[in-house]
């Protein structure tokens, strides 16, 4: 024999269970999760794409030229000298006797300015030419004792100044700059001259030995400076 409850659960007569609330009476009590909130901004300390930090600094290359070449300048007033005629003391000093082909391309120059700069400072005392057993066409360009005693004495006074005006920079971040720089300059080079040439290639023993014969452009096996920016100052002698 059936109970009441089975028989109305069978027969359908019983009383139906009572339905629940619906989606909107259970979101505003709280019984049903509401949709899913926007996502939020990314954090503001997410690193740029290293892209946007290379075009940062090339944004810089221009703008900080024209400041230092201005500083020179100013640096330089009574000496002479300009500043590209300091920045290629610098070269002949740093690297020693060199063409004016190979001043040139160390520069980046053209080697028409170079030779002004060249002409100018053998005016003034500051460099001799030089036979040049490598090629006897293509003078060797070298300091003399008074150009010697004028870049060591501007320098001398830039070092003094970079000391006291950049004492915070740690050497680290100056070495990592210098890499930075040293980088674009490698690679736009290739772009300048239409060549493709991957970072393992670059570094490549091979690479690098081919670079320096194509600059050297075989007129005295002397390899060739680094860009040389004129950042220079005057003697205070």
């Amino acid at each position: 024999m059936k109970s009441t409850n089975d028989s109305g659960a069978a027969g359908g007569d019983g009383p139906t269970p009572a339905e629940g609330p619906t989606v909107t009476e259970a979101r505003s009590e709280g019984l049903a999760p509401t949709e899913a909130p926007a996502a939020d901004p990314p954090p503001a300390d997410i690193p740029a794409p290293t892209e946007d930090l290379l075009y940062g600094v090339i944004r810089r290359l221009w703008p900080l030229h024209r400041t230092v070449v201005r500083a020179v300048e100013r640096e330089l007033a009574g000496t002479g000298m300009t500043a590209g005629e300091h920045a290629l003391l610098d070269a002949l000093r740093t690297e020693g006797p060199r063409t004016v082909p190979q001043l040139a391309r160390g520069m980046g120059l053209d080697r028409q300015p170079v030779q002004r700069w060249v002409n100018h400072a053998i005016e003034l005392g500051l460099v001799v030419t030089a036979p040049n057993p490598a090629h006897r066409r293509s003078s060797l360009i070298r300091l003399t004792a008074q150009g010697t005693e004028a870049i060591h004495g501007v320098q001398q006074f830039e070092a003094t100044e970079l000391r006291r005006r950049l004492a915070d920079l740690p050497a680290e971040d100056v070495r990592t700059a210098l890499h930075v720089l040293d980088r674009l300059g490698e690679e736009f080079r290739h772009l300048a001259n239409g060549s493709r040439t991957t970072p393992e290639e670059t570094d490549s023993p091979d690479s690098r030995r081919n670079h320096l014969n194509s600059d050297n452009g075989g007129d005295s096996g002397i390899t060739p400076t680094p860009l040389h920016p004129a950042h220079k100052g005057r003697s205070r002698r």
